[in-house]
């Protein structure tokens, strides 16, 4: 005796799931993410703003007890509180440089680009998303970290030649200049790491162009060095927080106009590199 089975019915068929949609506002949200969950994120960050802040109370005390002493260092005899309170720009720049190579380059050395690029197939949003997102932050943290190291290097120099405030001439805006530099400076790191993909190559690269190639032009005859020099990126982008100026040293805006023309040299390279070569 044999039973026919009765056919199976199929499930009822569920709401359909809703397409995935790859847009600029979730790419900027997933940067932000993963961005916030590194730890090397909050120690480089720290280490930038301890910079900027440590040597620039450093410097604006020295110059305050050589005052006092009547030994004032050369190197300090025409500084002003800005100066003082900005001295620490340049160790400040390594560590968000430092930081803006490993937002890019440290997918590369540990795989996750291929997720990152698997979730945005057309692959530039990445770019423009990692760089707009760390530029934001380390325009922040460098512009906060010069006017709280301003506000207290003013009161270390208050009484000596150096003494300014805020409503003097050029002082905002030397501040401001200060943290759009270091914003910048983050951007071309960020950059290096999708050019090179190796966070050491980066890394390298970076120290090189703001700290060793301007040593290198200065063993250069005079007649060069004072028509490469200006454009070097540190010194274009030294001139745009500068509080004065001279024939040797571009005008902030012209500093402004020749640190954007790098930071934009780099993002270019970066993203030709990112869409011609394979992940």
């Amino acid at each position: 005796m044999s039973t026919l089975a009765a056919p199976l019915e199929a499930p009822p068929a569920g709401p359909g799931r809703p397409a995935y949609r790859v847009t600029g506002q979730r790419v900027l949200s997933s940067e932000w993410a993963k961005l916030w969950s590194l730890r090397s994120t909050w120690i480089t960050l720290g280490l930038g703003l301890l910079f900027l802040v440590a040597f620039g109370l450093i410097a604006s005390s020295r110059y305050k007890s050589g005052i006092g002493s009547g030994d004032v260092d050369p190197d300090f005899a025409d500084s002003t509180a800005v100066s003082l309170s900005l001295f620490g720009t340049n160790f400040a720049q390594l560590a968000l440089g430092v930081l803006g190579v490993l937002v890019m380059a440290g997918e590369y050395s540990t795989g996750m680009i291929r997720s990152t690029m698997a979730a945005v197939p057309r692959r530039l949003p990445v770019l423009w998303s990692k760089a707009a997102v760390f530029g934001l932050v380390a325009l922040v943290v460098g512009t906060l970290g010069a006017f709280i190291t301003f506000g207290f290097g003013s009161g270390i120099v208050s009484g000596t030649p150096a003494a300014m405030s805020l409503t003097h001439a050029g002082v905002v805006r030397s501040l401001l200049g200060a943290g759009l530099y270091l914003g910048l400076v983050g951007v071309i790191g960020t950059a290096l790491g999708a050019l090179l993909r190796s966070v050491a190559g980066g890394i390298s690269v970076l120290v090189g162009a703001l700290m060793l190639i301007p040593g290198l032009v200065s063993l250069l005859p005079s007649s060069w060095r004072g028509d490469i020099s200006p454009y070097l990126p540190s010194n274009a982008g030294a001139s745009m927080f500068a509080l004065t100026h001279d024939s040797t040293t571009l005008s902030p805006t012209a500093g402004l106009l020749v640190f954007l023309g790098w930071t934009a040299l780099a993002l270019a390279g970066a993203a030709y590199r990112l869409v011609r070569r394979d992940v």
